[in-house]
């Protein structure tokens, strides 16, 4: 992976062109908590549906994941933070404007950097992330306890067991993860997510537990869609190839 530095902290990203000949904006994914570039864009087929659809695709693990830095206050992984982390890789690059698509803690991500940022996010996916946008805390923050357990066999919550799961799979650094989710857990108003000019699509599962609703957070942009992720739950969803097919198509309508 390439490595730059974002206000101090090494972020670690990729930067893929497109095959054949390039077509539209290019596009910067998010990826969600506990996981990183690889696990939710690379073997989920979205680089590679991406580029096969003429689009240059950059990727970057987020701070305290994959190979970016590690930190341990909770300060440290604020979403601003974490929004301005994306900012700065645009602007390394050379890119002006990007389309942005996140996943999960990705698309709390993405929607505080196309507030941010405006002029940097042409059009915003939001995947696995509905209407908890809006509601304060955003993940629960039992989910740090349970990272901070002994080990998996004293998690009794079930997201904290998921979480806990996930993380031991991803082989991530617990201690950052438990810091992140203290840290990371701003919302957006109504106010603000309707001053989202850009064309937005929320893309959440039928049987996802995490998220919230999908629709009514869609509702809430001037120029929101949503697309319903038929018998997926949060972790499924990700990967799913209708998920991937409408994107594509989205993409294709808005740049």
């Amino acid at each position: 992976m390439n490595t730059f530095t974002s206000g101090g902290t090494d972020i670690a990203y990729i930067d893929v062109p497109p095959e054949g000949q390039p077509s539209g904006l290019p596009v910067l994914l998010i990826h969600g908590f506990a996981s990183n570039h690889a696990i939710n864009w690379v073997n989920t087929l979205w680089v590679k549906t991406l580029t096969g659809a003429g689009r240059r695709v950059i990727a970057f693990d987020n701070r305290g994941h994959g190979q970016s830095q590690k930190l341990y206050d909770p300060a440290d992984y604020h979403t601003e933070n974490m929004a301005r982390d994306a900012a700065n890789l645009l602007e390394h690059l050379g890119i002006p404007q990007a389309i942005v698509i996140g996943y999960s803690m990705g698309a709390r991500i993405s929607s505080f950097l196309a507030r941010d940022y405006p002029q940097k996010v042409a059009a915003l996916v939001i995947g696995g992330l509905g209407d908890r946008l809006l509601q304060p805390a955003g993940l629960p923050s039992g989910i740090a306890d349970a990272l901070e357990a002994p080990s998996l066999d004293h998690v009794r919550d079930s997201m904290g067991r998921m979480f806990r799961a996930f993380a031991e799979q991803t082989k991530s650094d617990l201690r950052a993860l438990a810091a992140c989710i203290r840290g990371s857990r701003q919302h957006l108003t109504e106010d603000e997510v309707e001053k989202i000019a850009c064309p937005v699509l929320v893309a959440v599962g039928t049987m996802d537990l995490v998220s919230g609703n999908g629709a009514n957070l869609a509702r809430c942009f001037p120029k929101g869609e949503f697309f319903e992720i038929l018998r997926r739950d949060h972790m499924q969803a990700v990967g799913d190839r209708t998920h991937r097919a409408a994107v594509v198509e989205f993409l294709g309508r808005v740049g």
